[in-house]
């Protein structure tokens, strides 16, 4: 069994990547073998719409026809039995490395059908991990959480299944006083970084877990 882990963010070393580390060790934990690809380190472009994933017939046809230097992570997530991407919020929505990824991936198996039918040949689990620096009563407010249904939705439609993993109130800056940063309390964002991010890796590592364990029966 194979799981594969995608991080959005360019920080390799923070929330999103820590978060996604400990759901692979989840994984690993009901016996799967585990990757993380950092998007940052690869060159490559979204989609072109040069729609040979669509063409009937064509060499590409449910399959992304650029080669670049993405091709390499969407073969391995095409093939992977757990699927985990993840992201901080950039503007309301994943970064932009993670947006283009998501279209290179998801668009070739989804098909010009009533109902957009997905024609992906595999079999999957899979998962959308965010973090994010509002709070949780935020969500609705903002319409955050509209947002990530949307995302959700879309893989769904895909790969027949998405779970979800909100993580709010991220720390973002070591040393809060060397940037202008004032709309946030730097001392309640330390104080939820000792007590609450520790849970929220440990839902991340359930999270794996549960993936792995459903990808595996």
């Amino acid at each position: 069994m194979k799981a594969l882990a995608v991080n959005g963010s360019p920080r390799k070393k923070w929330n999103t990547a820590m978060l996604l580390e400990r759901a692979l060790a989840g994984a690993e934990s009901k016996g799967a073998r585990c990757e993380m690809v950092h998007l940052y380190d690869l060159a490559y472009t979204g989609c072109r719409s040069c729609f040979s994933c669509k063409l009937l017939n064509g060499k590409n046809y449910g399959r992304c026809a650029v080669r670049d230097g993405l091709t390499p992570a969407l073969e391995r997530a095409a093939e992977s039995d757990v699927l985990i991407l993840g992201s901080p919020v950039y503007f309301g929505t994943e970064t932009g490395m993670m947006r283009s990824f998501m279209e290179r991936l998801l668009f070739p198996f989804v098909t010009y059908t009533p109902g957009y039918a997905s024609i992906f040949p595999g079999r999957l689990r899979s998962a959308l991990v965010y973090s994010m620096n509002i709070g949780e009563e935020a969500l609705a407010a903002t319409g955050q959480d509209r947002r990530i249904e949307h995302s959700r939705s879309f893989m769904t439609r895909t790969f027949g299944n998405c779970e979800t993993l909100v993580v709010c109130d991220t720390f973002q800056f070591q040393d809060y006083s060397k940037y202008l940063s004032t709309v946030w309390d730097a001392e309640a964002k330390a104080k939820r970084r000792e007590g609450v991010f520790p849970r929220d890796l440990e839902r991340a590592f359930g999270l794996g877990a549960r993936l792995a364990e459903a990808a595996g029966a």
